[in-house]
């Protein structure tokens, strides 16, 4: 009886998602063609292929860029697993707390980001809103 104690008041007052959801997650990322420059989020991570151990319980923006070639965005979502909130609820007050203030309850779905990007003609352009687009010119 003792030696149940200690981990049910565990997951009471921390929550099972708080326990048990990993917190990061490994994440690959390949391109055709390779060595297309990685962005999560706004800051450049490396090449593919590439493997990162990213949050999980957040969702990421990944942007593949090579030259000559269109950019390519992938987003992995973190969503709320249902599981965690029903055994939260089944704990008491106090499980539901931390881990929806800490969003345990939320991971990524995603294992990888697999993409083509394409060959682009034309001349490269930066528009007002800081997005590169690509005019292409008539032959």
């Amino acid at each position: 009886m003792k030696k149940m104690f200690a981990p049910v008041c565990g997951v009471a007052l921390a929550g099972c998602a708080t326990l048990f959801n990993q917190d990061v997650k490994a994440i690959a990322f390949t391109s055709v063609p390779v060595e297309a420059e990685v962005w999560i989020d706004g800051v450049q991570r490396g090449v593919t292929p590439l493997t990162l151990n990213l949050d999980n319980h957040t969702s990421h923006t990944v942007t593949f860029r090579k030259q000559g070639h269109s950019d390519v965005v992938c987003n992995l979502t973190a969503t709320t697993g249902a599981l965690w909130i029903v055994l939260d609820v089944l704990g008491g007050l106090i499980p539901v707390i931390v881990d929806a203030s800490t969003g345990a309850w939320k991971s990524v779905e995603q294992d990888s980001c697999n993409v083509t990007l394409p060959e682009m003609g034309g001349v490269r352009r930066t528009g007002p809103d800081g997005q590169v687009r690509y005019i292409h010119q008539p032959q």
